[in-house]
């Protein structure tokens, strides 16, 4: 079976995962975190993706962002990929691939999933045992969201905005949303909807989506009739 085109659309909430290869590490130093900021930094800027949250793990990373073309989040990615790969290999002494295959991504239904999502993303190193809170793990934005720091590659998605009138009443409201976490059926969902690349929301959301793009966006159930709604 043919693979099926990357879904990207512009406007929506896309949630990203790009692996190293057979789990291999991506960094080998500060200075490598840095860079992979600084080239998704530059390359947001250049083809017009809101970038909203991220983590950056010892072997892969996640990205939630918002294109404003159809072609701005592939192209961010490309350029992101090559240059860290080629810089990665020379610091190493190493060839070939860095990657796991292409990315992987998803669009979520925001105000189900977005800041599920943020949450989802903030947590990877508590899930993995690096340190007990967030707040302790420097490579992700979610400093940035409870007042720690500024980072100025971060644009928060108005969404946000509404947990609180003031910068301290939303601080506060988001690390207590992290510090709460999500439900074991949302980082289910989150993570099976990103490696499919199926998106990721209610009928209502789905619907609307597939109006916006000719490739099919949610997987349909064997034996039964695909709505007129959900046709490609």
């Amino acid at each position: 079976m043919a693979r099926l085109p990357r879904l990207s659309v512009p406007g929506y909430q896309h949630h990203i995962i790009q692996r190293g290869n057979n789990r291999q590490a991506i960094f080998s130093s500060t200075a490598d975190y840095q860079l992979l900021l600084d080239l998704l930094d530059e390359n947001a800027q250049r083809f017009g993706v809101a970038l909203h949250a991220y983590v950056l793990m010892s072997n892969h990373f996640h990205l939630l962002a918002t294109p404003s073309t159809a072609e701005g989040l592939p192209l961010m990615m490309q350029a992101v990929g090559r240059r860290y790969v080629r810089y990665f290999n020379d610091s190493q002494g190493r060839s070939g691939t860095l990657w796991e295959g292409r990315y992987r991504s998803t669009l979520i239904e925001t105000e189900r999933y977005l800041l599920a999502c943020m949450a989802y993303i903030d947590l990877n190193p508590v899930r993995a045992g690096i340190v007990k809170e967030a707040r302790d793990y420097p490579w992700s934005s979610h400093g940035h969201y409870v007042g720690l720091r500024v980072d100025k590659m971060v644009t928060p998605h108005p969404l946000f905005w509404t947990l609180g009138n003031t910068p301290f009443a939303r601080e506060a409201a988001y690390a207590e949303l992290v510090h709460l976490g999500i439900t074991a059926e949302q980082q289910d969902a989150l993570t099976r909807s990103t490696l499919s690349g199926w998106a990721l929301g209610g009928e209502d959301f789905v619907a609307e989506l597939q109006k916006r793009t000719e490739r099919r966006v949610r997987k349909t159930v064997p034996g039964r009739p695909v709505s007129k709604a959900l046709k490609p």
